[in-house]
């Protein structure tokens, strides 16, 4: 473990004048789960930790009917999956919270740190990402919104410049006749980083499916949406065949590499399956 100072802060503000004087080898201490282990392995140099948890903004859990829901980027799990509201209307969300980690780490662990921490095989990724979820970043140029699925640039890179932080995390209200749904592959039963994951929301006029997000992660650099899986589902009643082109698509669209957890072809393989999984559960929840 490196030699760290720690800075306590209770604004927004505090905390983009702490993370501007420690520089470049400051980060925001939200949960801790990812940054502590990093800090431990050396993997990033880290010389101040700037807590966040002080701020009422970066711990809030709100949703309003029509404005959504909006979630601070330290409010962790267990306080995300325990909410009526968001089981009532964002399910998708407790298919990915509840499975972060151990009951331990969902104590701690939040949305925002998995977004920041910008793994590819990012649990709760997908599921921003179809949810159409926007962060907002606070930083020394005031503030600014990026939408979900254009935050991870690379494994572990992001678009938040220096000082920068992410205060909060927006969910728009879902619309009717809507679902969604998020599934993952682990080679254990829990506790395990992702083999593939994958998300999809679908809206429907009638039997036709009016609108689709489909992602997919841990089959490239970043998360991805999958443009081609929705539009094979957009515009006709579900059936099995466009269920398989949309499964074809994310097979298509994923450009995974091999490891100790799967070989290219798996992942492939798999991106395909849990496309089609995951539209029909969405489906299933659209329907009621």
């Amino acid at each position: 473990m490196q030699e760290l100072r720690y800075a306590k802060v209770g604004s927004v503000d505090d905390a983009v004048a702490a993370l501007q004087e420690g520089g470049p080898t400051a980060r925001v201490l939200a949960g801790g789960t990812d940054i502590i282990v990093q800090a431990r392995a050396r993997a990033r140099d880290i010389d101040l930790l700037v807590d966040v948890k002080g701020i009422d903004e970066v711990m809030q859990l709100s949703f309003d009917a029509d404005g959504g829901l909006t979630v601070g980027a330290a409010t962790p799990c267990y306080q995300i999956y325990g909410d009526a509201a968001v089981r009532e209307h964002y399910p998708a969300l407790i298919d990915c919270t509840t499975l972060i980690g151990g009951t331990g780490i969902q104590g701690r662990a939040s949305l925002g740190g998995n977004l920041c921490n910008s793994s590819p095989s990012g649990d709760s990724l997908p599921v921003m990402y179809v949810l159409e979820a926007t962060a907002e970043l606070a930083g020394p140029g005031g503030r600014r919104t990026v939408p979900a699925e254009d935050f991870c640039t690379g494994p572990g890179r992001n678009v938040m410049q220096p000082g920068e932080f992410l205060v909060s995390l927006h969910f728009p209200p879902p619309a009717p006749n809507s679902g969604a749904a998020f599934l993952r592959f682990i080679p254990r039963n829990e506790m395990d980083i992702a083999v593939v994951n994958a998300a999809t929301q679908l809206r429907f006029d009638g039997d036709a499916v009016s609108w689709a997000r489909v992602s997919i992660g841990a089959t490239a650099p970043t998360p991805l949406l999958v443009p081609e899986a929705a539009a094979a589902l957009v515009g006709r009643p579900l059936s099995d065949e466009s269920i398989a082109a949309a499964a074809a698509a994310s097979k298509a669209a994923a450009r995974p590499i091999a490891d100790m957890r799967g070989s290219i072809k798996q992942r492939k393989h798999l991106a395909a399956v849990y496309t089609q999984r995951t539209i029909a559960i969405a489906a299933d929840r659209a329907r009621g």
